[in-house]
């Protein structure tokens, strides 16, 4: 019996299982939130700017998740072990307890708690900070829920993949139907850089899912369950691993081209809303009153809650194997309490603060996955991995220094530079020149 599990085959409803697994754990706060707003924004320029977010949205996590398979997990391996380890980390925390799980718990609060309070502006001070009350209780459960279910991370596929995630389909399909049948308005005007650059503008924004910042980890943990499942050929990992990505990434194009018509033709229900969650929430309490406002709040909280535990899980299992004194339970119980803790600082605080991170993580991200599907092609794989990674990096640290309020005019000179992409031109020149690079042979140094 043991044997035959060595190297085990998924059935269908396996398959589909962790293909709405991968989904479940790409579609949590960010994916709802920014699609409406780019869409009310980009008006008439809707076509382009959906281009660009699903370039950086859906395209990019899907080509990271196979990146991630073809590298054996290891896609960091030809970098310098202290280097790897610093940047792993750092998009671990990123994507952890600092920026995407609290966020996830606070849209969760936002959109499907909030509404269906009479009061909800209640605060106490503790160590001279002002805490509300029902965010504070809102968020010690949510992560508390969250904390219960990442503790057995070997069930996961059997508890999202075929419980929640089928569910929470049914709910987003509902939804998105509803949103072509009886539009909001007419399609309005573009505002802002949406008139001028709505395709980089759109690109740009899809770095707020952090998606592919989030594929590099969820390749690793879809590896690990396969391992827990019993298939532990790699070509066959390779092949479930792309199956699970294409189903993950053709049901987020789904929601995503559905939210950005949503925003697009939102109208007077649009009018004045900083983030897209506001939009999403007056569309269906226009259409559908309570009955609408129970199901965005049910569709919210379930994709916010598959999220945080995918996070949890991916944290504690990749800091558990970093510190082995510390056991993954306990960084479970840790991770969850962090994020409980910082999901109380606020959903429009804590955007703006991640935003200049991620213009400088991002670069480094996909560059990695560029030269991990070119690693065959370099002739010096290892030299051509760092050496572009330290361009992307040096160039993603002046967009996010622009993007955190810094005057960097001094380099207004770069190419794409004031649309936030200053990586992009010498990262691809690098890689260009590091595969026309061929290694020198001794017998061929003739005249």
């Amino acid at each position: 019996m043991g044997k035959k599990l060595q190297n085990k085959q998924l059935t269908i409803a396996d398959t589909l299982g962790l293909g709405f697994m991968t989904f479940a754990f790409f579609l949590g706060a960010g994916n709802l939130i920014f699609p409406p707003l780019a869409g009310f924004l980009s008006g008439e320029n809707m076509g382009l700017a959906m281009t660009g977010f699903l370039i950086t949205a859906v395209t990019l996590p899907l080509i990271t998740l196979i990146a991630v398979a073809k590298a054996n997990g290891k896609i960091m391996g030809l970098l310098p072990p202290l280097a790897a380890t610093a940047f792993a980390v750092a998009i671990y925390i990123v994507i952890g307890p600092a920026f995407a799980a609290p966020r996830a718990g606070l849209v969760a609060y936002e959109m499907g708690f909030k509404p269906f309070l009479t009061d909800s502006s209640a605060t106490f001070m503790i160590a001279g900070i002002t805490l509300n009350v029902s965010q504070l209780i809102y968020s010690l459960i949510f992560f508390g829920g969250s904390m219960l279910l990442s503790l057995y991370p070997g069930k996961l596929l059997d508890s999202v993949g075929k419980i929640l995630t089928p569910i929470m389909l049914m709910l987003l399909v509902a939804l998105a139907a509803s949103v072509f049948m009886v539009p909001g308005s007419d399609v309005g005007q573009a505002v802002g850089e949406y008139q001028t650059n709505p395709l980089t503008k759109g690109i740009l924004e899809g770095y707020n899912t952090m998606d592919t910042l989030a594929s590099l980890i969820f390749g690793m943990l879809i590896i690990d369950i396969l391992r827990r499942k019993g298939v532990s050929d790699s070509q066959q990992q390779t092949k479930y691993l792309i199956r699970a990505a294409m189903i993950a990434a053709a049901g987020l194009a789904f929601v995503y081209i559905s939210l950005f018509y949503l925003g697009a033709t939102g109208g007077a229900i649009a009018a004045g809303a900083d983030n897209g969650g506001v939009i999403l929430t007056n569309y269906v309490n226009q259409e559908f009153g309570e009955f609408g406002q129970i199901l965005l709040a049910s569709v919210v909280t379930l994709a916010c809650l598959t999220t945080v535990i995918g996070l949890v899980t991916a944290c504690s299992e990749f800091f558990s194997e970093l510190i082995s004194s510390i056991s993954y339970r306990t960084f479970v119980v840790i991770i969850s309490l962090i994020c409980a803790t910082v999901a109380n600082v606020g959903l429009s605080e804590l955007i703006s603060i991640s935003v200049p991170v991620l213009y400088t993580i991002y670069p480094v991200a996909i560059a990695l996955v560029a030269v991990t599907f070119l690693t065959d092609k370099f002739s010096m794989p290892e030299f051509s991995h760092r050496i572009v990674l330290s361009v992307a990096l040096v160039f993603g640290v002046i967009d996010g220094l622009k993007a955190a309020g810094f005057d960097m005019s001094f380099v207004d000179f770069m190419p794409l530079h004031n649309e936030g992409m200053a990586w992009l031109l010498p990262t691809g020149m690098t890689i260009v020149a590091c595969l026309l690079i061929k290694k020198s042979k001794p017998e061929a140094v003739l005249g």
